[in-house]
């Protein structure tokens, strides 16, 4: 990382260099330094993940493009470029980017107020009302079928018939109960129809927003996800993620509940930025998208458990079982819930 920083002009004996965060896809580091009150977030591109990272650079360079000339004054946290205006540069050892700190601001791991996630909503809603305009049909697709809930389905379908024939008799009751809500599958595509294709971040875990002055939110981050997507995507995954206590990592199912005051706050914050933007489909459908990105975790987790865990990183033997039951409890609790 320390050779990388020469493409910026910046010298060996000028900086010091500490791990940021607590993100599990990217490596991520705070670079500060040493003369000056001036900092830079340094970013190593998974390509496990994201196997073709010019997409993600062509992506950042055509939305930044178009804020800058049709909406100036937004805050759009584009990576710096080098000396040679590259925002990105590939070198033996990978793929580095180099973003601008924000003095005084701040991340959240977990959202423990409304206000909080009231907050992230609002500045996820805006983001994409900013690209309003914008031909989301020109973005390159960073992850192939990221969100594609027919496509999860299937491979769930598929893992059950070749998967680990002992993992999957060991999970017959959640297989069943998953396998009995296709309904969901089905919904979504019928309702996909009166979706609009729009510019969507695809990862709206509450850590990838910046805060700042008492949990007022200041713009979106980790923009590798950004694609043309279905606002469904946005809303679903901070239903996911904010309206419950404990995360996908909680194995006493006791603690998964639904919390109103957050859901409002999630219909809220995206509303006072997207409101008039929205299909009557799309208004209807809130509480939809927080079942459809719940049941298609729940899936993915379930599908790579019986496949012995190929996908996701693992801590224990039954880690990923106890995720997916995680989250078929928490789609339960939201089947149960009323607004």
């Amino acid at each position: 990382m320390q050779d990388f920083l020469k493409f910026y002009g910046i010298k060996p004996d000028e900086f010091t260099i500490a791990p940021l965060g607590n993100g599990l896809i990217n490596n991520t580091r705070i670079v500060k330094m040493c003369n000056e009150d001036k900092s830079y977030v340094l970013q190593k591109i998974n390509t496990n993940v994201f196997k073709v990272p010019e997409n993600i650079a062509c992506n950042i360079e055509l939305i930044s493009t178009f804020l800058q000339k049709n909406n100036p004054n937004y805050f759009f946290a584009a990576p710096i470029k080098t000396i040679d205006g590259k925002q990105m540069v590939n070198t033996i050892d990978g793929y580095y980017r180099l973003f601008p700190f924000v003095k005084e601001s701040y991340t959240i791991d977990v959202a423990t107020t409304p206000e909080q996630a009231y907050e992230a909503s609002k500045q996820f809603a805006k983001f994409t009302k900013e690209l309003i305009g914008f031909d989301a049909s020109s973005l390159k697709i960073t992850l192939p079928d990221f969100h594609n809930l027919s496509l999860r389905f299937k491979q769930f379908e598929l893992a059950l018939i070749t998967g680990n024939k002992e993992r999957i008799e060991d999970v017959k009751k959640l297989s069943k109960y998953l396998l009995e809500q296709k309904n969901i599958v089905d919904e979504f595509k019928k309702l996909k129809n009166d979706f609009r294709v729009r510019v969507a971040h695809h990862d709206t875990k509450i850590s990838n927003v910046l805060f700042y002055k008492e949990d007022k939110g200041l713009c979106v981050i980790d923009l590798d996800t950004i694609m043309p997507g279905y606002f469904i995507s946005d809303v679903g995954d901070m239903m996911r993620t904010y309206l419950c206590p404990v995360s996908e990592e909680e194995s006493d199912f006791t603690k998964i509940e639904i919390r109103l005051a957050f859901y409002k706050a999630i219909v809220e914050g995206y509303k006072s930025e997207m409101g008039e933007e929205l299909t009557e489909a799309e208004m209807q459908s809130f509480l939809f998208a927080g079942k459809y990105m719940i049941y298609m975790q729940a899936l993915r987790f379930l599908t790579d458990y019986i496949m012995n865990d190929v996908y996701y990183g693992c801590k224990y033997p039954k880690h990923n079982l106890v995720r997916a039951g995680n989250q078929a409890e928490l789609l339960k609790r939201l089947q149960e819930f009323t607004p």
